[in-house]
């Protein structure tokens, strides 16, 4: 009897499915809208000197931070993350792709994350919402630090270590279950 419930689960999920794929998009993003978290999307740059991070003050934050800050609407987190330094430092930067993502599914927040590493410390002009710019250790701003700049120290830290995020099979896929005869 299971297998029989199972199966017709899994043929009303896939008509469903079906029908959703039929509807027009404006009523496919409303529907996804209505029935899935809205999460804030923001970028973040570690831009790094050595062993040292740039961190900012910022009369919004508590603590320490890194350059970066939430994306306007329909900005790629790539173009987001280059108008932020350069609103919050005066650099001008390029970025690659993306270090790594932060989600903090309890506030709803993600944030994309980008590393910028430079041989010399550029100049930098804290400006629009920065006060103050340092370069320093991430073990030395760690307790002055907001909270969503420690969970991505703590990040960055797990992404630096060798074979940290590598994948694996932990049990092979179960075979399907046998057709009723």
């Amino acid at each position: 009897m299971s297998g029989t419930l199972s199966t017709l689960r899994r043929r009303g999920h896939t008509a469903a499915l079906l029908a959703f794929r039929w509807l027009p998009a404006p009523v496919r993003r409303r529907v996804v809208g209505a029935v899935t978290p809205g999460f804030t999307v923001g970028a973040v740059c570690a831009l790094q000197h050595v062993d040292t991070l740039l961190f900012l003050r910022q009369p919004h934050r508590e603590g320490w931070s890194l350059p970066g800050g939430l994306l306007d609407r329909g900005e790629s987190p790539a173009d987001g993350v280059v108008r932020e330094v350069r609103e919050e430092t005066g650099l001008r930067i390029e970025v690659g792709l993306p270090l790594t993502t932060q989600v903090n599914a309890a506030v709803r927040r993600v944030d994309v994350i980008y590393r910028v590493r430079v041989d010399e410390r550029p100049h930098v002009e804290p400006g629009g919402e920065a006060r103050d710019a340092r370069w320093l250790r991430p073990g030395e701003v760690l307790e002055d630090a907001d909270g969503p700049t420690r969970e991505i120290l703590a990040l960055l830290e797990r992404v630096a270590a060798p074979g940290a995020y590598d994948g694996r099979v932990v049990a092979p896929a179960a075979p399907p279950p046998a057709a009723p005869q």
